[in-house]
């Protein structure tokens, strides 16, 4: 009987301790339209400090640095669920007879590097370049520390020739 009451209180303490707690974060989404297109491009803010250079490197962009625009603000809202973000508010401001569109996001999170979990924007792209370059012109090996923390799980390459051969070059 003691026994088992041990190992049931060991069972408790250790679901407790291993559970995670998760805490709710916020970002906004700002979608202006395109001169003479009916697509709109999406800015995304995270609260996070941009110099004046580059505040306008918020764009979203896909892996090969090209802007991702959108057919409406629904279609970036199903865009961003697919990364657990979900609606909370959104207003509309008319400038220069224009409607910017603002769009109130949260997700919750254990970590921080979920926050950005599968986003890229502009900017994020640029210092993964300017990484990669650096890396090359110096052959160092540690450019993993210089990609952001929530790039440096994403898929570089489908085909597994490329990765096998990728790692004979690394052990040469």
């Amino acid at each position: 009987m003691k026994k088992l009451l041990l190992i049931t209180v060991l069972a408790i303490l250790v679901v407790v301790a291993t559970a995670q707690e998760t805490r709710k974060t916020f970002c906004q989404i700002v979608g202006t339209g395109k001169v003479l297109s009916s697509k709109i491009r999406v800015q995304i803010d995270f609260g996070q400090k941009r110099s004046y250079w580059n505040q306008y490197k918020n764009f979203m962009v896909d892996e090969t640095g090209k802007r991702i625009e959108f057919y409406s603000m629904v279609d970036a809202m199903n865009y961003l669920a697919k990364f657990r973000w979900r609606f909370e508010q959104a207003y509309a401001v008319t400038v220069g007879g224009e409607n910017v569109y603002h769009w109130l996001l949260s997700k919750d999170i254990v970590s921080d590097d979920e926050i950005r979990e599968g986003i890229i924007t502009q900017k994020d792209f640029e210092d993964m370049e300017k990484a990669a370059m650096e890396d090359k012109e110096n052959n160092n090996e540690e450019v993993e520390k210089k990609v952001p923390l929530f790039m440096r799980n994403m898929k570089k390459s489908d085909s597994i020739l490329d990765n096998e051969e990728t790692i004979r070059k690394r052990y040469e």
